[in-house]
């Protein structure tokens, strides 16, 4: 939150990953924009090009089901909405010489993953797991991003070589499930229970607890990624490096719920 701090860190660097996220979701806009403010000053004192995990946040209910790089952004949400004025911070900011690379993906999943729906919403412990709440309706598709092949998918597009403009976007496909409950199918099948161990998310008790946690309130917000199935187009990532990096479903899987807290080993936690 110190500009000063933050360009004193960056001098002598080539490229500044914004992975920062307020905490607990508390007072977003007052602090993931100032974040975003200090690291564009240290990329513009440093040289350095920014690299921004985004999401999907920035697209509404009403968006394409395909999203494209271009597709409108019309966000319904607060947290969407800030978003959508963090890119726009890096839009203008390529006006000045600061170049960036943003890379929008689905949910977040992967060893060591900070903030998941997977570990944190859908299960409640990984290492034993008994039930399987599945937050959405079991036809409609989700987005999922495998942090491991995310991580390496935008190495490859910083070391690319190809030409770029100051300000870049790029879809990650990552794991596109027409069926949405079919992570939770994938989950009883790796942990070896019937599928009938699935069961609805209690959106019930989130929404109860929703005027006095914040992190319920976000949830219950956020609750439409859920209920429309928002497919990433990734035909524009593709062009420049060809394939992305994907591991199967199953190994994602096993690697995330067999991830022991404090194992060493390649991982990537950021919270959406």
């Amino acid at each position: 939150m110190r500009s000063s701090d933050v360009i004193e860190a960056a001098l002598g660097t080539a490229l500044i990953v914004h992975a920062a996220n307020p905490p607990k979701y508390r007072n977003w806009r007052g602090l993931a924009l100032p974040m975003l403010d200090n690291t564009i000053a240290a990329a513009k004192t440093s040289k350095a090009r920014v690299l921004l995990p985004a999401t999907i946040y920035n697209f509404g209910a009403d968006a394409p089901r395909v999203l494209k790089e271009s597709s409108p952004q019309v966000p319904t949400t607060r947290k969407g909405q800030v978003r959508v004025e963090m890119e726009v911070q890096l839009q203008k900011a390529s006006l000045y010489g600061v170049r960036s690379i943003v890379v929008r993906a689905g949910d977040f999943f992967g060893p060591g993953a900070g903030n998941s729906w997977l570990t944190q919403g859908m299960i409640r412990t990984p290492a034993r797991v008994r039930s399987v709440f599945y937050p959405g309706p079991p036809d409609v598709g989700h987005s999922w991003a495998y942090l491991p092949d995310l991580a390496e998918t935008m190495v490859r597009l910083v070391e690319c070589g190809h030409p770029m403009r100051d300000y870049e976007v790029f879809h990650f496909r990552g794991h596109w499930l027409e069926r949405g409950v079919q992570i939770a199918e994938e989950v009883c099948r790796a942990r070896g229970i019937s599928s009938r161990r699935i069961k609805p998310f209690p959106w019930w008790a989130i929404k109860l607890a929703s005027p006095f946690v914040d992190v319920c309130h976000e949830m219950l917000e956020m609750r439409y990624l859920w209920q429309v199935p928002l497919q990433l187009d990734n035909a524009k990532l593709r062009a420049l490096i060809g394939t992305e990096s994907h591991t199967p479903i199953e190994a994602a899987l096993a690697a995330t719920l067999d991830h022991r807290p404090g194992a060493i080993g390649h991982e990537s936690g950021m919270a959406a």
